[in-house]
């Protein structure tokens, strides 16, 4: 079965190699450090490096704790963190600096994985949520390389994917690879694909160990009043394509109860911050764009954030948090920082990217959820003219996250051996 994999791998390769340079045209980030894709132009590291891998943007966010206790606990070891997206590698540069390594992880040819590892030589691997790449696996397990899947999950749907491959996944997951699942449930659809049950733990899920620093709230409330003082205000979060045009029929029917309203609205990848600046004009919206750095009017009815970065700022300044990716069936998008900040949530029907602590919150009341603009706007409504209601929702999902907390220690406490016996 993995040489069946193999061939398919060097197959599909010249596609991939095309729609590369197709995004690139139009998107030149994707042009950057193309050769590491291939397996070529990697950072050259010491025995002993410390790699984490995080697909995009999403991952990256949710592994910042981690990154930062693993650059606080070995400050000798250089850290590595890999990518897919260039959105990805521009937050990672963010939040970190020159603190980390930062390349792109390279295609599933063999030759790309072996030139990987020959480079960047780590001493263990974490990779973040669910990423099952059996050559990049296997190249670790022939190296003696310790591999951590970290908040691993699997969706009941994945799984019988997964079973029409078995041979090839027990093969993947048979590497010594140690599985630190979000839930018992993920942990026993990693036991039906053939995972070790003495390397199998369940760890929680590292997402509710967000960083909330204690001076955020104040600045939220400071930009509130010099942008938009005594306004109700909603954020629609990481929206994506044909959700926007939704996100402002809401708000068209939000303005004929609450005529100041004011949507802050942050589309989830910067390429299309112009596309959605020029939906805002074809509409005729009176809108103010972060990156005009025009302070808004009383006439400004949206305040379009076309920087990256700044979502848990306006979070802080905001009455109500409309998550994205959740009206289009994209899957959803972290909850827990709206929540975390005592933010009352709304979702649309399509979770299941993160449907694990969407049942959470709804199991209880700390989101609503609604299927199309009419009940978007009958919800932000409601929450406007019910602050007491607003506020008691909100404290539900801080709650949540409050009570999950956790993870990265008992993550932290299974690295320790692993640490030690690979000290270099």
């Amino acid at each position: 079965m993995r040489i069946i994999y193999v061939i398919l791998a060097y197959l599909i390769l010249p596609i991939a190699i095309l729609y590369w340079l197709f995004r690139g045209i139009f998107n030149r980030s994707y042009w950057d450090r193309l050769g590491q894709r291939f397996g070529f132009g990697y950072p050259q590291l010491d025995n002993g490096s410390i790699w984490v891998h995080a697909v995009s943007v999403g991952e990256v966010q949710a592994a910042a704790p981690l990154v930062k206790s693993l650059l606080q606990r070995f400050p000798d070891r250089r850290l590595l963190l890999t990518t897919v997206t260039p959105t990805g590698a521009a937050h990672a540069r963010r939040l970190f600096g020159e603190q980390i390594e930062h390349c792109y992880l390279p295609f599933e040819t063999p030759l790309a994985v072996s030139r990987f590892f020959n480079a960047v030589r780590p001493a263990f691997a974490l990779i973040m949520e669910t990423e099952i790449w059996p050559n990049l696996y296997r190249g670790c397990g022939v190296r003696g390389i310790p591999l951590i899947l970290v908040s691993a999950r699997i969706s009941p749907r994945s799984v019988k994917n997964y079973r029409k491959l078995l041979p090839l996944f027990r093969e993947t997951l048979s590497h010594g690879i140690l599985i630190a699942a979000q839930s018992p449930a993920d942990a026993e659809r990693f036991l039906s694909l053939g995972a070790s049950p003495e390397r199998t733990w369940v760890t929680g899920n590292i997402k509710f160990d967000i960083e909330i620093p204690e001076t955020l709230p104040q600045q939220g409330e400071e930009l509130r009043q010099r942008f938009w003082p005594g306004r109700p205000v909603w954020v629609a979060a990481s929206t994506h394509d044909h959700e926007e045009a939704q996100v402002l029929d809401a708000h068209d029917k939000i303005l004929e109860r609450f005529p100041d309203a004011l949507l802050v609205l942050v589309p989830r990848h910067p390429p299309r911050f112009p596309a959605v600046a020029g939906l805002l004009e074809k509409r005729r919206v009176n809108f103010v764009s972060r990156t005009s750095k025009r302070t808004p009017v009383a006439a400004t009815t949206v305040y379009l954030v076309d920087t990256l970065g700044e979502l848990k700022l306006f979070y802080a300044a905001s009455d109500v948090a409309f998550m994205g990716g959740t009206l289009q069936a994209i899957g959803g998008h972290n909850l827990l920082e709206p929540a975390g900040l005592g933010v009352p949530v709304i979702t649309g029907p399509h979770l299941f990217n993160t449907q694990q602590i969407a049942d959470m919150f709804t199991s209880i009341g700390a989101s609503v959820t609604v299927q199309n603009a009419a009940e978007l706007s009958a919800a932000v409504c409601s929450l406007f003219e019910n602050p007491q209601a607003a506020r008691a929702q909100g404290a539900l999902g801080r709650n949540i996250v409050a009570q999950n907390r956790g993870s990265l220690n008992r993550l932290l406490i299974l690295l320790d051996p692993l640490v030690s016996g690979n000290s270099h």
